[in-house]
């Protein structure tokens, strides 16, 4: 096993890469949109306690699974779980910390470019006098999206200008990870960061002062309407299900935790560094930057020109590029440009300096234990990362995207962190876990967390887990109820479409392969999920081949 030489040049410089990690688009992007669609002010309560009971016990096991690894000699999650339990299915385990990131930089990287191609066209006014039809439109072509598919032929997407930015995108992420931690990625997150936050404040300030913008006809076009039922609390919420399952789910996106970036980052810190406080201030910068900037742009400024009725029923990710443009035009060209930018360019960099995380993971289990230098190990994660990221951007349009998403982004999420809880709290023990998380601190940690993660997280995660995996049709309360009286008196259960067994077993939907001796979109997304099974295998032989170099190196030094 090679010794890495690499490490953090500054205590604000890993903070910041920390809280960059968790900074990405589902701040600006997601967070938002599940806040409409589960009530607004009813998701926030749900939302803080999800953050207080699950988010912060998270951070801090992460933070110290890292350190702990690290003082070992490991900088990736196979062993460093490995290095906390005896049974040698942990190291296996522990295979999700890079997986998952594979997955996820392999499409996240393409609209990471989006991000950067929409910067340069705001610079270049691509976007004035355009109509919103005509924003979104444009979005379709650039993507290479198309009205109708037909059933006789494949419909290969090839948008060429797209996959040029994306080659880009992708050359720039391989050279700062190339350049190591402290002479790279905490470089960028030193410029990303406070540009990033700069940005947000501009659009901030201007979704909260624009106010009632006179739109003939609608009486809810007005920014405070839309702040007003984002962050108005409504405590029947906590007594829905679908609230709690759609807060907790955005607290593994917007934390980056059950990922292994926070472990790999962590593992570069000494013996008695701080973890408590340095987890707390990453945490609650994302926390500001979710809550206080990304709630304050998207929804408010779409409220203010479409009305609360429209962005109810419209919001969604995509209103990043094909709505925010045209609302960007009513401010006059230099205004339009100068929030264009600040808009793209705030994405980008949140989308840069998550991606830069995920390449982590790898490079540091090559570099450990494959002696690989950086340079080799930056250039073989692009490689693969551009093979695993073809098929999300030709087969686009037939959902190979939205499952890289389900499997990687989601559903691994919360096997890994569900699997890493029990690991740190009842295999490694809370004593040693409590000693871990307290050694060196700069804070007093709150007693109660000895018992909150112990216990409340553990359960927390794995009702999240099980819900997600049987999730009926309907999920609020009566659903659910009406759920378990069918199961008891028919013997059936109502699957959800996107319940992990539904998913897993196509319940919902007719398996077709072909059609008129064509493939079908399921045959894409089948091939998306053996391509992706294909790659954890892969990277759990490696781990299986590292571990034999490990004891036959053993084996020679104890001879």
């Amino acid at each position: 096993m090679a010794q890495s030489k690499d490490g953090w040049g500054s205590r604000i410089g890993l903070i910041l890469a920390m809280a960059g990690n968790a900074v990405g688009l589902g701040n600006f992007l997601r967070f938002p949109v599940q806040a409409v669609q589960n009530g607004g002010g009813a998701f926030i309560i749900p939302y803080f306690v999800s953050f207080l009971v699950m988010g912060i016990p998270l951070l801090w096991i992460e933070w110290a699974m890292g350190r702990y690894g690290g003082i070992k000699g490991n900088h990736s999650t196979p062993f460093i779980t490995d290095s906390m339990g005896k049974k040698r299915i942990w190291k296996y385990v522990g295979v999700f910390g890079i997986f998952t990131n594979l997955g996820i930089i392999s499409y996240y990287t393409y609209i990471e470019s989006w991000t950067l191609s929409y910067t340069l066209k705001s610079i270049g006014q691509s976007f004035t006098g355009l109509s919103r039809a005509q924003v979104s439109t444009a979005f379709d072509n650039y993507v290479g999206v198309h009205g109708t598919l037909s059933d006789r032929i494949v419909d290969i997407n090839i948008p060429h200008w797209a996959i040029v930015i994306f080659l880009i995108t992708l050359a720039i992420n391989i050279y700062i990870l190339s350049k190591g931690l402290s002479g790279g990625i905490e470089k960028v997150a030193k410029i990303g960061m406070p540009l990033l936050i700069l940005f947000g404040i501009f659009l901030a300030i201007r979704g909260i002062t624009l106010g009632h913008t006179g739109v003939a006809g609608c009486t809810t076009c007005n920014s405070q309407v839309g702040l007003d039922f984002l962050w108005k609390p409504d405590f029947t919420s906590l007594a829905n299900p679908k609230v709690w399952l759609a807060a907790a789910g955005q607290i593994f996106f917007t934390l980056s935790v059950g990922m292994g970036t926070i472990q790999c980052y962590a593992a570069y810190l000494k013996k008695n560094d701080d973890i408590a406080l340095n987890a707390m201030t990453a945490g609650w910068m994302n926390e500001f930057v979710e809550i206080v900037l990304g709630a304050a742009i998207v929804i408010p400024i779409a409220v203010g020109y479409m009305g609360l009725d429209w962005v109810k029923q419209n919001a969604g990710f995509m209103m990043a590029f094909k709505t925010m443009p045209y609302l960007f035009n009513q401010w006059g060209p230099l205004l339009a440009t100068l929030s264009g930018v600040a808009w793209f360019g705030l994405l980008f960099f949140a989308g840069i300096t998550s991606s830069l995380a995920m390449g982590t993971p790898f490079m540091g289990f090559m570099e450990d234990e494959f002696g690989w230098k950086r340079g080799k190990s930056s250039i073989v994660l692009g490689i693969i990362v551009l093979i695993l990221a073809l098929p999300t951007i030709f087969f686009f349009e037939y959902g190979v995207f939205n499952e890289y998403d389900y499997w990687t982004g989601t559903v691994s999420l919360v096997v890994f962190a569900t699997l890493e809880v029990i690991l740190f709290s009842w295999v490694f023990g809370m004593k040693n876990g409590w000693e871990e998380i307290t050694r060196g601190s700069d804070i007093k940690v709150p007693t109660i967390y000895k018992f909150i993660i112990k216990w409340i997280t553990p359960i927390f995660i794995i009702v999240i887990f099980i819900t997600s995996l049987i999730e009926p049709v309907h999920t609020d309360m009566a659903g659910w109820q009406s759920a378990f009286h069918q199961l008891f008196t028919n013997g059936t259960w109502p699957w959800a479409n996107d319940s992990i067994i539904a998913q897993i077993f196509h319940l919902n939907e007719k398996i077709v392969y072909f059609k008129n001796g064509v493939p079908t979109g399921m045959f894409f997304k089948d091939m998306a999920r053996l391509l992706l099974i294909s790659t954890f295998l892969g990277l759990s032989y490696l781990v299986h081949i590292a571990s034999n170099k490990r004891k036959l190196a053993n084996k020679t030094i104890e001879s």
